[in-house]
């Protein structure tokens, strides 16, 4: 029997969707999707995941066949799998936070003389990634021109649908304070002057990958003329209006030597890793060249606000977090989450274990004696 393409229960049992599923997994476990190296069990998981996706959105249904009907769990079987490939892989090395020096330094070079657009446009991003805490594919696209940016790639496929939508032109809001301090929001066609005096700025997220849905995140201005995300906002904005009055356009865009191109998460990878090597990350923080990437960023943004002192909540909020994942972003290897700890955890408190009275009475030696 040929198993239906979309793993429709009304045509295919369960246990054949599992079976299915089960041995696709196995597959990109064994790499043979790949290399032939054995791949992470978080691999296998994005694998399935992608699957599940691809088919609930070619079907126009909530239906996602690698899922428990309702939920956001995989099917049991596939559970299990998953749990015992995690079992079974190496302690994992993730990428670690950078700070907003790295960002920073390189917005001011591309304020020097000489600097490409794509330079201008990168810095910017990073800028805007790590105060806005985005995910890389928000602001950056697979493809490097714009032509290979439409329905199909290079090899004349259909490109894969992908849940988190690119940022445009049209998800950015602008805002300025009134005579009595109140923010005001400027109009969609607002001059240069009037965005590159804003007092704060608002991507709208049409959609990403957990599902949330018109979704607004806001921050106000830094204070600084240059190194400022609402800033940084305004100077992509008013650059893409300098050649294309589409406001569907992808932030991730410039006007390159081949006509309108855009920004790479290789791109983004690159610079990064170039600014922390500039600024010796990896000899006086002990933070690895290797282990910095897009992913940085955002971490980086979350660590930032936990060691100002923001709550969980409103972090979690920030990066449009549903679950207590986003915790994986704030690294308890940097030195500032122990501060004061081992001074704190020197001092005596002379308490008392309360459950001993259940066997011997302590309150004689402990109550005052009479006056």
């Amino acid at each position: 029997m040929e198993l239906d393409p979309y793993l429709d229960p009304g045509k295919v049992t369960y246990n054949e969707r599992v079976r299915a599923l089960t041995i696709f997994g196995a597959a990109v476990r064994q790499g043979l999707y790949g290399n032939c190296q054995q791949t992470a069990s978080g691999t296998v998981s994005t694998a399935i995941s992608a699957v599940g996706q691809e088919i609930a959105m070619a079907g126009g249904s909530d239906f996602n066949p690698v899922k428990i009907s309702g939920t956001n769990k995989f099917l049991h079987p596939i559970d299990r799998m998953l749990k015992g490939f995690r079992n079974e892989d190496p302690a994992t090395v993730k990428k670690l936070p950078i700070e907003v020096d790295v960002p920073e330094l390189l917005v001011k070079c591309a304020a020097k003389e000489g600097a490409t657009a794509q330079e201008k446009r990168v810095a910017d991003l990073t800028l805007v990634a790590f105060y806005y805490l985005l995910r890389v594919g928000e602001y950056t696209s697979r493809y490097r021109n714009s032509k290979e940016k439409t329905n199909r790639g290079r090899s004349g496929k259909k490109k894969r649908k992908k849940k988190t939508v690119n940022f445009r032109v049209s998800d950015v809001t602008f805002f300025k304070k009134d005579g009595r301090g109140r923010l005001r929001q400027l109009p969609s066609d607002a001059s240069a002057v009037d965005i590159m005096s804003a007092d704060g700025a608002t991507l709208l997220l049409t959609d990403q990958k957990n599902g949330w849905k018109n979704v607004c995140i806001h921050q106000q201005i830094t204070g600084h003329a240059k190194l400022c995300p609402v800033r940084a906002l305004g100077r992509i904005i008013v650059d893409i209006r300098s050649f294309t009055t589409a406001s569907t356009e992808w932030l991730s865009a410039f006007q390159g030597k081949k006509g309108t191109q855009h920004v790479t998460p290789k791109d983004v990878s690159r610079a990064l890793k170039a600014a922390a090597r500039e600024l010796k990350y990896e000899e006086e923080r002990g933070i690895p060249i290797d282990r910095i990437d897009t992913h940085s960023l955002r971490a980086g943004g979350a660590n930032a606000l936990s060691l100002a002192g923001f709550s969980e909540h409103q972090i979690q909020k920030m990066g449009r977090w549903r679950s207590a994942t986003f915790k994986e972003y704030i690294s308890d290897q940097l030195s500032n989450f122990t501060d004061g700890m081992s001074k704190a955890m020197s001092t005596t408190f002379q308490f008392v274990n309360i459950a001993a009275g259940t066997l011997r009475d302590v309150t004689g030696a402990l109550a005052p004696a009479a006056a």
